[in-house]
Parts: structure tokens; C-alpha cells; sequence
């Protein structure tokens, strides 16, 4: 057993000289055994041991697991940390299940614990069992390659040293060395999927091929070493095709990425989903098809929220966000005569000059006899026209946005000068008419962006 898992920990890196390990001890037999085995590699890897322990306040047995725990590591004299959260009322107020709400609890605090104590990695004591079951239950409830690659052997500082070996060769590890451990009552519990799967499901595909576990286990290995080179292949993608932009968002190349294979078109999408949300927990394959869908589909500008994340489709890009862009706030500003103006996202600044100085994106020039204050600056309205400078006649403003290809986003932030009519859209287009004549007086207004 000792063999098997230092070569496992040397063949994937797990461990490096001198590291603090962080054991998460639950108290059953696959933590404790995990704890035992460290142990034993303390003098090769010169390593430091802590242990975390959490109360899941789901047993009325829970308080004694804690207590021996405290004991074992008393018992080894390894520092240990305990803590106790109310899980079934955790879940019920972010609205979840019990399961995935205590796996996201015990990860929170064992990261919490590992950053305290200076952990470099955290050991968990998943074996080839959990592993097992973790690809049936990802292929259950619908996922792809990269899920069916199930657990690896490290994620980010977590570290599972045990995935090598069996249930029945981590008992007879702790018969052999006469430890104890604490059985949970829960994982013999129906109501939960894993246990199910572990109890019925599993003993009833075992009896269509008795070497189903080790098939699984080697499944996903195989898609470990594909899941890395799609990795690479995917972070090069991209790289090529997204920018950041404010607030988290990432913009991708639309077009871009329907040139992609759909296989590395599939990845890219949720490699950067991944990076906008932090993780991907929640987030099923159907998801990922609805934003293939988004990507195919006629539509210029289309969207879909997914579970922490808001996803859209304008014109040439796609854009991520962990939620949807807040509308802008109202805005009415009177201009009643020239000045200097705060607008939202800039400065507006009207002056009367004697000749024309020249327009530009940001400032229009205007006949000032023929322009009466006061002025006004607000936001685009449901119905508004104007006519734009280089066209023929009045047209909808809805209508100029769909042909310049503006965001809707974008429509909204817009500001409009208005006066009997509009006169600008601010940064857009100016209207047609209203120029100065020569030697008369100009009314200039330039809007200044603070970005």
C-alpha cells in the first residue's frame, strides 16, 4: 500500500521537498488511512502535516466523529483544526442540495485553513471507488470528455494521493495496523445520489462485467492525458480570439470561433467561461450546448443566462459576464446656456466661439443664431427620430442603431443633445442641419469621455 501510493504521488507530482500538507480528516476509513500514509512519507518528502476536520451538523453523531478525530491527531501529534457549519440549513437557505451544498462548505473551509496554516496543497482521500462513481454520476446527469475524465489526481491545491487504490486495500490497510475509524451513518443513506450509485447501481452493472470499477478508473486516465492536450489547445484558442473587458467581462470573437473545430470551439467556450466565473460548478453540458446555439444561431444579438454567468451574442463577439449588465441610471440634464456639464461618463462643454474650429466624434459645431438654450441631455426614447448627417430625411433611432450595428447595451448608455429637435447623438452621429455659416457665430459643444 505504501508502495503503491508513493510511486502514485512521485509519478504525478503530488508532493514536492519539504511541502505542508493540509489532510482533510473526516474521521472514516479512507481519510484516517490517508492521514496513516502521509505519515509514513514525512522523512522522504520532509513533509509537516496538519488536519482539518468539519462538522457537518447533519448526525447527532457528528460531535463524537470530531472527537476522535481530535484525539487521533492528538494521538500522532499533528496540529488539527475543527470547525462546525449547519449544512441542512445552509442548503435550505441558498435554495440547494444537501450534497453539493456540503461539498462547496468543505471546500471553503479547507482552503480557508490551508491559506492560514500555509498549506501549499490539501490532501483528500478519494480512492479508485469514489473515482468509480464519480464517472457514472457525471455520465447520469449528462456531461462530455472533459467530465468523464473524472477526478485528477491533483485540481488546483487539492491533491488525491489515494486514487490508485481500492475500498477493499484501504480496509486491509487499517486491519493489518489495527487503527480505528468512524463510520457515517449517511453513506449507507438512499436519499443521496452518490450512495445510490454506490449501492445499487454499481453491484448491478458489476454483474455485467465484475472488472467494471478498474475499466472506469482507466477511462479516466485515458481522458486525463486528452483533457491536457485540449487544455493547451484551448488556452491557446483562447488567447487568439478573447480580450478583457470592464468589470470581469470577456468578449470573444464570434466568428473566430465558429471557424474552430466544434470539438475546440466546445472548450474554448467553457475554458472561458471558467476563467469569467472562477469554477464551473453547476454547469452541465446542456448549458453548453445552449450556447453553441447562441453561437449558430440567425439572431445578431441573443442571450442566455447560465448558472452564474450571463452569456450573449452581439453581432461579431460573445460576451460573458457573471450577470447581465445593469441598465444605466436616468438622465435629464438642462443646458441653459453655455457652460460646463457632468454628464454620466464624461464632460460636456458648450461655448459660442466667432469662427468654426472643426468637428470631430466628440464635438459638433453648430449655427448659434439658429439654436435656442435652453438645451437638453437625456437618454434615447421609444419612438425617437432624427435625421443623420450624410442621409435623406427623418429616421428612427432604433432603426440607426440596427444599421450601425450598435450593442444594445451601447444604445442605452447613449446620451442625446436635444433641442427642438435632436441634434446629436452624443459621440454617434450628429443630425443634418444647423451648421454654422461663415463669419457667424458657432455654438461648439465637445463631450469628454473620462474613459
Amino acid at each position: 500500500m505504501e508502495t503503491i501510493v508513493g510511486q502514485f504521488i512521485a509519478e504525478h507530482r503530488l508532493l514536492h521537498d519539504g511541502d505542508r500538507v493540509l489532510v482533510a480528516l473526516s474521521g472514516g476509513a479512507d481519510s484516517v488511512c490517508l492521514l496513516h500514509l502521509l505519515r509514513t512519507l514525512v522523512p522522504r518528502f520532509g513533509l509537516t502535516l496538519e488536519a482539518a476536520h468539519l462538522d457537518h451538523g447533519m448526525r447527532p453523531e457528528s460531535v463524537a466523529d470530531a472527537g476522535f478525530v481530535a484525539q487521533l491527531c492528538a494521538q500522532l501529534a499533528i496540529p488539527l483544526t475543527l470547525d462546525r457549519v449547519q449544512v441542512p440549513q445552509e442548503a435550505r437557505r441558498q435554495r440547494r442540495g444537501v450534497e453539493e451544498t456540503a461539498r462547496d462548505l468543505r471546500r471553503d473551509f479547507l482552503r480557508r485553513v490551508a491559506a492560514a496554516q500555509g498549506c501549499r496543497v490539501i490532501a483528500l482521500g478519494h480512492h479508485r471507488g469514489d473515482q468509480a462513481e464519480t464517472v457514472l454520476h457525471r455520465l447520469l446527469r449528462g456531461t462530455g470528455p472533459t467530465g468523464l475524465a473524472g477526478m485528477r489526481p491533483q485540481n488546483g491545491p487539492f491533491i488525491r494521493p489515494l486514487l490508485a487504490v481500492t475500498r477493499e486495500q484501504i480496509l486491509a490497510f487499517l486491519a493489518r495496523h489495527r487503527l480505528d475509524w468512524r463510520e457515517d451513518a449517511t453513506n449507507a443513506d438512499p436519499q443521496f445520489t452518490r450512495n445510490r450509485i454506490r449501492h445499487q447501481l454499481l453491484p448491478l452493472l458489476q454483474q455485467f462485467n465484475p472488472q467494471l470499477e478498474p475499466r472506469l478508473a482507466e477511462l479516466s486516465r485515458r481522458l486525463w492525458l486528452e483533457e491536457d492536450y485540449w487544455r493547451r489547445e484551448s488556452e491557446s484558442g483562447l488567447a487568439r480570439l478573447a480580450r478583457f473587458a470592464a468589470e470581469g467581462e470577456l468578449r470573444l470573437d464570434r466568428c473566430g470561433l465558429l471557424a474552430l473545430h466544434p470539438a475546440l470551439r466546445a472548450r474554448v467556450v467553457r475554458l472561458a467561461l471558467e476563467k469569467v466565473r472562477g469554477d464551473l460548478h453547476g454547469v452541465a453540458a446542456v448549458h453548453l450546448e445552449s450556447l453553441e446555439s447562441l453561437l449558430q444561431g440567425d439572431r445578431p444579438q441573443a442571450e442566455a443566462h447560465l448558472p452564474g454567468a450571463w452569456v450573449a451574442c452581439r453581432y461579431d463577439q460573445l460576451w460573458l459576464r457573471r450577470q447581465m449588465p445593469a441598465a444605466p441610471p436616468p438622465c435629464r440634464i438642462e443646458i441653459t446656456a453655455p457652460g460646463i456639464f457632468s454628464l454620466p461618463g464624461g464632460e460636456l462643454r458648450v461655448t459660442v466661439e466667432t469662427a468654426a474650429v472643426g468637428e470631430g466624434a466628440y464635438a459638433i459645431e453648430l449655427a448659434a443664431d439658429a439654436i435656442a438654450f435652453p438645451l437638453c441631455v437625456r437618454r434615447p426614447r421609444p419612438g425617437d427620430r432624427f435625421r443623420p448627417s450624410g442621409g435623406s430625411g427623418r429616421r428612427k433611432l432604433k432603426e440607426f442603431f440596427i444599421d450601425s450595428r450598435v450593442e444594445r447595451e451601447a444604445r442605452r448608455e447613449t446620451l442625446v443633445l436635444e433641442g427642438e429637435q435632436i441634434l446629436w447623438l452624443i459621440g454617434r452621429r450628429r443630425c443634418e442641419g444647423s451648421r454654422p455659416c461663415p463669419g457667424k457665430p458657432v455654438l461648439r459643444v465637445v463631450f469628454t469621455p473620462l474613459d
